[in-house]
This record gives C-alpha cells, sequence and structure tokens, in this order.
C-alpha cells in the first residue's frame, strides 16, 4: 500500500469516527453514556484506531467538540458583523458571547463532558485560549473597560457549561432566558 492510499484511509477513518461519535454523542442524554467499543463499531473501526488517534475518550469528546465549533469559528475569524472581524468591540463582544452559550446549549451534554473530563485545567484547552484572546482584543477596544484580559476570562466563566447545566436543570431557566440575561450582563459590564 503507499503512503498516500495510507493517508487517504486514516482520513477516512478519522472522519468515520467524528461522525459515528458526534452522531452517537447526539443520540445520548451523555457522552459519559456512550463507550468507545460503540463509537469504534459504528465507524466500522477497531477499538484501537480509535486509541491510536485520539489517545482516550476526552480526547475523541475534544475532537468532536472542535469539528462542531468550526462553523462559529469560521464565522468570528472571517464572517461578517457582528461576529467576524473588524466589528466595533462594544459591538463583537456581546455577539461573541452570544455565539458562545448558543453553542454549548446546542451542545450541553459535550460541553459539559469535556469541562469535567479531567484533563487539565479548562482555562490550558487551546479552544479556551482562541475564545479568550478574541473577546479581549474586542474588549480592550472598549474605553470602558479597564483590563480587558480579566473582563475577557470573566465574562467567558459566564457561559462555562456547568454553569449553564446548572442554570437549565437545576433553576429550570429556558435557553433564550439566559441568553437574554447574558446580554444585559454584557451591556451593564460595556456601559
Amino acid at each position: 500500500m503507499t503512503e498516500r492510499k495510507a493517508r487517504a484511509d486514516a482520513a477516512r477513518n478519522r472522519e468515520a469516527v467524528l461522525a459515528a461519535a458526534d452522531e452517537l454523542f447526539a443520540r445520548s442524554d451523555s457522552p459519559r453514556g456512550v463507550s468507545m467499543d460503540q463509537v469504534a463499531a459504528a465507524a466500522g473501526v477497531g477499538k484501537g484506531t480509535l486509541f491510536r488517534r485520539f489517545g482516550d475518550r476526552t480526547g475523541l469528546i475534544r475532537a468532536v467538540f472542535t469539528a462542531r465549533t468550526e462553523t462559529v469559528r469560521a464565522a468570528v475569524e472571517t464572517g461578517p458583523p457582528p461576529l467576524g472581524p473588524g466589528t466595533p468591540g462594544r459591538d463583537r463582544v456581546p455577539a461573541l458571547l452570544d455565539a458562545l452559550l448558543a453553542f454549548k446549549l446546542d451542545n450541553r451534554h459535550l460541553s459539559v463532558a469535556l469541562e469535567d473530563a479531567g484533563s487539565g485545567s479548562p482555562y490550558a484547552a487551546a479552544h479556551y485560549g482562541w475564545w479568550h484572546g478574541v473577546v479581549r482584543d474586542a474588549l480592550a477596544e472598549v474605553d470602558t473597560v479597564p483590563d480587558a484580559a480579566f473582563a475577557a476570562h470573566a465574562l467567558i466563566a459566564a457561559v462555562r457549561a456547568d454553569l449553564i447545566e446548572h442554570l437549565v436543570v437545576v433553576e429550570g431557566m429556558s435557553g433564550e432566558e439566559i441568553r437574554g440575561r447574558l446580554g444585559e450582563y454584557v451591556g451593564k459590564v460595556l456601559s
């Protein structure tokens, strides 16, 4: 087998695994209830392929999470206002946080599983660093925000998956109610 064919097979296997995991996670009440055996069987690959490619269950969850965020990330990096670059910070910050909150509401169980995976500090995760940088840079354009780096951490904390889960499950808030309250709060921080 040529190296090109091996790479194509590996890429196909990776996509099959991500698609299978994504579907299984979406159908399950929690990603914790989905086993590596189930993912391997649904993808038509051996369990060893999963472990070689993703390391462990947390690596697989991280890969599915990353794949799901690609659309939002593209909108932030190259899309039109209010998410895209060039939008004034005062308009972009609320849009960024709303997009992140909407994503986490739509992917609640996967987001909780990733934050809860025990894979070290959530603040060391690549996706956290990226979001923090984008929000920090937008906040730096708002003259009423004295410490953009700290404010970015504080605002992103308002959309942690465990908090969203608590607000939905324990406090019975709807996604729209949470989005409305976040919008009000961000408006006050920016004023």
